[in-house]
C-alpha cells in the first residue's frame, strides 16, 4: 500500500494551490519516493538494473541490488551514452552517461494498489543511436491524468547497445547475443511485470509504444519469445515493417573486430574483450549520433539469438505476439535528401511515368514535395499497411492510423505535411511543451483528439470514444483508416491508397 508523505502544516498552507506531496512505493527492490503535483506523482530515475559499465558493458542486464534507505525518484537519472543531435525533435532533459538504466513512472496521484489501472510502456526513437526517456514532450503526466499509467525507460545505445566481437561470443557460449538494447527494454518489461501492481497498475494490461527507433523496437518484441507475455496490446508509430536491412550475426562480428581494431584493440581472445570494457565510455562512443551515423562505424540491431529471424517473416509465419495492435505513420514521414525530380522518381526505374501521375498528378514539378511523398510512402507508409494487411489477416485486432496534422507555428518549415516525429507532442498531449507561446487553439484540440484515442486503445483496446468516430478494425478487403488532420480525425478510405499499392510492387508483395 502506498504511503503518503506530505509537507508540515506550515509549509502547506504557504505553496500555491498546486500543491506538491511526496509518494513512498516499495518495489522489489526497496523503497521509492516520488513527486505528486497537479494531481499526478511521478517517479523519475528509477534503476530497473545494474549499471551496465565496467565488466557489466555488453552483458544482458543485471537485477537491482536492493537498497535499505528510501530512494528519493524525482529527477530523471542519465540518458544512454550518445553525442545530442543538434536538431532532435526531442531534446533530452538530463545528462548522457554509460550508468542510464533508468525508468520513469507517472500515475494519477489517487491511484491505489488494486486499482487495476491500464499501463503504457514507451520505447523512445533516435535511429537506436540519439534519444533518451528525459525530454520534456515525453512527460506522461497528462496519461496519468487520464487514468492510464505511463512508463518510460532508457535503453544502451550505439556501440554500447549493440555490439558483437569473436570474444564476447566465447564468454557467452553457445547462444551468443548483441541486441542488449533489446535485452534492457525486455528488462524494463520485466519490472514492469514485478512492480506494477504496487502503483495501482494491472500487469496484464500493459501496452508497449515507440516512434521510430521505438517502432522498431516493437516489432521486435511483437517477435521474440523472449518477451512472450509481457504486454498485451502494441502501438507502432513510424517503425516501417517490411525487412529492416540488418547484419548477420557473422556480419556483426567482423564490424565488431573492425571497430576494435579502429580503437586500438587488436585480437579476438579474453585480453581483447577486456581492452574494451578498460575504454573509457567517450571512446568507445566515437562521437556517434544521427548526424555522424554514415561517418562513425557502428552495427546496430543484427541477426542473434534473441532475434534470429526479421519481424516481417515471423508476421507472415503467424509467429507474432497475439494482441491487438495499432499502426501507423505520419504523411510526410521521410526524407528526401535533395536532388531533382529524376532522383526523386529514381527507385521506380522505368515505371517513373506511372509514378508522376500519381505522386504529382497537377505537374507542380516540385522535386522536394514528390521525394517527400515517394520516400514517406516507401519508408513508412505502404510499410504499415503491410503489418496491418498481415496481421489482421492473421485474424488479430489492427488499426491503421495516419499522422497529417503540422502545428500551426511550423507550416512554414512542414510545407509538405507531418514531419518524421512530429506526432509525439500530439500523441502525449504535450504540445504546450514543444510549442510554448506558438501554441494555438487548434493545435491543441488536434492534440486532445490524438491522445484520447491512444488512451482509449490501451484502456479498451479499441478505437471508440465519445463525441469522436469511431475506427473499424483494420479489414484487407474493406480497408478504412483514421487520419489525423486539421479538421479532425476521419475515418474512411485511405486517399493514398492508389500511391500504396503501387509502391507494394516494388517489395513484389500481394498482401
Amino acid at each position: 500500500m502506498r504511503m503518503l508523505v506530505l509537507w508540515s502544516a506550515l509549509a502547506a498552507v504557504c505553496v500555491p494551490a498546486a500543491a506538491v506531496a511526496e509518494e513512498v512505493v516499495t518495489v522489489h527492490s526497496g523503497r521509492i519516493r516520488g513527486v505528486t503535483e497537479d494531481g499526478v506523482t511521478a517517479f523519475k530515475g528509477v534503476p530497473f538494473a545494474q549499471p551496465p559499465v565496467g565488466d557489466l558493458r555488453w552483458r544482458e542486464p543485471q537485477p537491482v541490488r536492493a537498497w535499505t534507505s528510501i530512494l528519493e525518484a524525482n529527477a530523471y537519472g542519465n540518458d544512454c551514452q550518445q553525442t545530442p543531435f543538434p536538431s532532435d525533435a526531442a531534446p533530452l532533459g538530463a545528462e548522457p552517461a554509460e550508468d542510464c538504466l533508468y525508468l520513469n513512472v507517472w500515475i494519477p496521484e489517487t491511484a491505489e494498489e488494486g486499482d487495476d489501472l491500464p499501463v503504457m510502456f514507451w520505447i523512445h526513437g533516435g535511429g537506436f543511436v540519439n534519444g533518451g526517456s528525459s525530454p520534456e514532450v515525453y512527460s506522461g503526466e497528462n496519461f496519468a491524468r487520464d487514468g492510464v499509467i505511463l512508463v518510460s525507460a532508457n535503453h544502451r545505445l550505439g556501440r554500447f547497445g549493440f555490439f558483437a566481437h569473436p570474444a564476447l561470443s566465447a564468454e557467452q557460449g553457445g547462444a551468443p547475443k548483441g541486441n542488449f538494447a533489446i535485452m534492457d527494454q525486455i528488462a524494463a518489461l520485466e519490472w514492469i511485470q514485478r512492480n506494477i501492481e504496487s502503483f495501482g497498475g494491472d500487469p496484464d494490461n500493459v501496452t508497449v509504444f515507440g516512434e521510430s527507433a521505438g517502432g522498431f523496437s516493437v516489432h521486435y518484441l511483437m517477435t521474440t519469445s523472449a518477451a512472450d507475455g509481457l504486454f498485451d496490446k502494441a502501438i507502432i508509430e513510424s517503425g516501417g515493417g517490411r525487412d529492416r536491412p540488418t547484419p548477420s550475426f557473422v556480419e556483426a562480428e567482423r564490424r565488431g573486430v573492425e571497430i576494435a581494431q579502429s580503437l586500438g584493440v587488436e585480437g579476438e581472445g579474453p585480453e581483447a574483450l577486456a581492452a574494451l570494457r578498460a575504454l573509457d565510455a567517450e571512446t568507445l562512443e566515437g562521437g556517434l549520433s544521427m548526424a555522424t551515423m554514415g561517418r562513425v562505424a557502428t552495427i546496430g540491431p543484427m541477426q542473434d539469438s534473441l532475434l534470429p529471424v526479421q519481424p516481417a517473416d515471423v508476421y507472415e509465419s503467424g509467429g507474432a505476439a497475439p494482441v491487438p495492435v495499432l499502426v501507423g505513420a505520419n504523411d510526410a514521414d521521410s526524407f528526401f535528401f535533395g536532388g531533382d525530380l529524376e532522383a526523386a522518381y529514381g527507385p521506380f526505374g522505368g515505371r517513373s511515368p506511372a509514378a508522376e501521375a500519381l505522386y504529382d498528378p497537377e505537374g507542380t514539378g516540385d522535386a522536394a514535395a514528390v521525394g517527400t511523398r515517394i520516400s514517406s510512402d516507401m519508408g513508412m507508409n505502404e510499410p504499415a499497411r503491410y503489418v496491418a494487411s498481415v496481421l489482421s489477416g492473421m485474424g488479430q485486432p489492427v488499426w491503421l492510423y495516419r499522422f497529417s496534422y503540422v502545428a500551426e507555428s511550423i507550416r512554414d518549415q512542414s510545407p509538405h505535411g507531418a514531419a518524421h516525429a512530429t506526432e509525439i507532442p500530439f500523441v502525449f498531449d504535450t504540445v504546450d511543451a514543444k510549442y510554448g507561446d506558438a501554441l494555438t487553439d487548434t493545435d491543441a484540440r488536434v492534440a486532445a483528439e490524438t491522445h484520447a484515442y491512444w488512451v482509449a486503445f490501451a484502456k479498451m483496446a479499441e478505437m471508440a470514444l465519445g463525441g469522436l468516430p469511431s475506427v473499424p478494425q483494420y479489414d484487407p478487403d474493406d480497408p478504412v483508416i483514421v487520419e489525423f488532420t486539421e479538421d479532425g480525425p476521419v475515418v474512411g478510405p485511405d486517399p493514398i491508397a492508389d500511391r500504396l499499392d503501387f509502391v507494394k510492387t516494388l517489395a513484389g508483395s500481394s498482401d
